[in-house]
């Protein structure tokens, strides 16, 4: 009966040290998982565009979308900037990013689940940012940039209903927070 006894002991000692090894390379995998995932985000960010904001109320921003439309697709294809900002709009946008938007988006350039917001008028123009916030499930099927940026932070930013207003209004403090004026 002892023989048997330690049998087992030895047995279930065997399948503990098992199931821990396992666990150990579970947890290595996933740790490397989120590390590749951070670093392949963050990197997108090294080759960013710089520009400036003109004053005019036109949006002859230059910056493109990898070989796509500029202005994204969607209806927003003319939006008419303020100068200076809209202090109100800048206000009303604030308060739809800090309820909708910054779980996922960060003020800086850090990427959270989606990218940093820093430099985004600078990179897209004001046309495209409308577009991909009230139209983001055609945009990302079918606008290389948008595209581009699903395969780098590997997320799909859901549709957040966004009406025309609260659109024009977080444009206007992404604008504020470019430091535009």
């Amino acid at each position: 009966m002892a023989q048997f006894y330690r049998l087992f002991q030895t047995d279930y000692s065997s399948t503990i040290k098992s199931t821990s090894m396992n666990q150990k390379r579970i947890l290595l995998f996933s740790l490397a998982a989120a590390v590749t995932a951070m670093v392949a985000c963050n990197s997108a960010g090294d080759d960013k565009k710089t520009g400036s904001d003109t004053g005019t109320t036109n949006t002859n921003n230059t910056a493109t979308n990898d070989a796509g439309n500029p202005k994204g697709i969607g209806p927003h294809q003319n939006v008419q900037l303020t100068h200076p900002l809209d202090e109100k709009m800048v206000a009303a946008g604030k308060s739809v990013y800090d309820v909708k938007c910054q779980g996922c988006h960060k003020l800086t350039d850090e990427k959270v689940t989606g990218p940093g917001w820093k430099g985004v008028t600078d990179r897209r123009t004001p046309e495209w940012i409308m577009n991909f916030v009230t139209n983001v499930d055609e945009m990302i099927e079918k606008d290389p940039a948008a595209q581009k940026m699903l395969e780098e932070c590997m997320v799909r930013m859901p549709n957040q209903n966004l009406s025309e207003a609260d659109a024009r209004a977080t444009l206007e403090f992404m604008r504020k927070n470019d430091g535009k004026n």
